[in-house]
């Protein structure tokens, strides 16, 4: 299986040429992006004029205290992937990057290596780059194993934690334990949590020292004036942001006992996604895009298949009658 939904979450114009439209609506399951997204409740702001850098201290000021972390360890970048694909450029020496995880963890240093959780010291004395929480299967990792492994990099590794699905649960982060001399690197993203990833912003969190050479590459005006705009006020509405965390918690109940029920156990601890593992995952996935609803399968694992958050109930429903009923 090659086909555009199984390298990324998102392929839903590309499900519906292959499958067609039908009369049913398509549900997005494929993706791990909150279907709730924030309100986008922003200042006006000038379309004519370059974006001011004053603006852009606010949005990274807002965001550091988001993240727990010191504003002058943060540094907004347009989007996440961009920029992890800079650090090819600024970390030199080997690399490994744990699997299974996010595929630009796999080419963004070009002498990465993967390494398996039960081979992580294999990684001991360079760079190892980590999700917490992982995607797809959600895996958690606490302080003490973080801990454990910036010890371990040395003098010449970073640890790099891709936090894109941290703001769900703010003490898994270890934003706030990033400072000159350390060798951490935190990078997160907006998109995902505030569910607006077309805005295309998120940050990297490192010493300063090594974020002027981010700057440096990134130029001037790294940022459109809209998502400067929108990622300061939704950074700053903590009553938007706590009620959230408390509403995906109760949807990704209601998530597992639906799975559950079809005699599938839901695999993560993300309550933006669940992983499944099943012998029929390719069969299951072509019946429910068959019936409208659109799920992530995976090239490297035909026995994966991973459910995105359902944006209410009649879309619950409808996956919960495609799973019994086929």
């Amino acid at each position: 299986m090659t086909d555009r939904w199984t390298w990324h979450g998102g392929g839903l114009r590309a499900a519906q040429v292959r499958f067609g439209t039908g009369d049913l609506p398509w549900i997005d399951l494929s993706t791990g992006i909150n279907p709730h997204r924030w309100p986008m409740q922003v200042r006006e702001f000038d379309w004519a004029a370059l974006p001011d850098e004053r603006d852009l201290q606010d949005l990274e000021a807002a965001a550091a205290t988001h993240f727990g972390a010191n504003p002058a360890s943060v540094c907004a970048v347009p989007g996440t992937e961009i920029g992890l694909r800079l650090m090819d450029s600024l970390i030199a020496g080997p690399a490994y990057h744990c699997a299974p995880s996010y595929r630009t963890h796999g080419v963004m240093l070009s002498q990465s290596e993967p390494v398996t959780n039960p081979r992580l010291s294999d990684a001991d004395g360079a760079t190892l780059i980590l999700a917490n929480p992982n995607n797809p299967d959600g895996r958690l990792r606490g302080r003490e194993e973080l801990h454990d492994l910036i010890a371990r990099r040395g003098r010449k590794g970073w640890l790099i934690v891709d936090e894109a699905f941290a703001d769900t649960n703010p003490a898994l982060s270890v934003a706030d334990e990033v400072a000159e001399g350390r060798r951490l690197l935190i990078f997160r993203s907006f998109g995902k949590y505030f569910g607006l990833a077309g805005v295309r912003l998120g940050f990297v969190v490192g010493p300063p020292s090594f974020l002027a050479a981010v700057r440096q590459k990134l130029g001037a005006w790294p940022l459109s004036a809209a998502a400067i705009a929108i990622g300061t006020a939704a950074y700053r509405d903590r009553d938007w942001i706590s009620k959230m965390r408390l509403r995906l918690t109760a949807e990704a109940v209601s998530l597992d006992t639906v799975l559950s029920e079809a005699g599938l156990r839901p695999i993560g601890a993300c309550p933006l996604f669940r992983l499944v593992e099943t012998d029929n995952a390719q069969a299951l996935f072509e019946t429910l895009a068959a019936r409208a609803i659109l799920t992530r399968p995976f090239i490297e694992n035909p026995r994966w298949l991973r459910f995105g958050l359902p944006a209410d109930e009649n879309a619950l429903v409808r996956l919960k009658e495609a799973l019994v009923h086929g």
